[in-house]
């Protein structure tokens, strides 16, 4: 078997997310910096209905909610931005930006790699970044947030 091996602090098969501004096709994206953990949710609506001659609800999937949630150290730069960076960017914009000018924003998951050394498996799609709550405590002294991608239509897998 083949598991997911995301192997932290190893460069080049750890988890990683990259996004960039959909509306500019030349933004070569933002790789996000400091994940603590990466949640991918996919769940489906179900429509559920009764009848006379039935004891149990009868249900159908219909559409799904997805979204990526996230928790982040706050490096600066990437979350306000860089105003060295190409204007229109989301590394320009920041990822404090990104959610405040509602951009819509294209974004790849690299899931890590396997743990017999092939290639490991990207999700990619676009949506919206929300959720931003930065919180700092004595007992946590670095802002950390929590942060959602809520997609807009689907995943692809590749």
């Amino acid at each position: 078997m083949a598991y997911i091996y995301p192997a932290p602090g190893v460069s080049g098969v750890q988890a990683t997310l990259s996004i960039d501004i959909v509306a500019n096709g030349s933004d070569s994206g933002m790789t996000v910096p400091a994940l603590q953990d990466v949640t991918v949710n996919n769940a489906n609506d179900i429509f559920s209905w009764t009848q006379l001659d039935s004891v149990a609800k009868n249900q159908i999937a219909t559409t799904s909610t997805n979204s990526l949630g996230m928790n982040l150290v706050l490096e600066q730069v990437t979350f306000f931005g860089d105003s060295t960076a190409s204007a229109n960017t989301a590394a320009n914009s920041g990822i404090f930006n990104l959610s405040k000018n509602k951009n819509k924003v294209g974004f790849s998951l690299y899931l890590g790699d396997v743990d017999d050394g092939t290639a490991g498996k990207t999700i990619t799609g676009e949506g919206y970044v929300t959720g931003l709550a930065p919180t700092v405590s004595a007992d946590a002294p670095v802002w950390v947030t929590p942060i959602t991608i809520t997609v807009d239509g689907d995943y692809t897998v590749a």
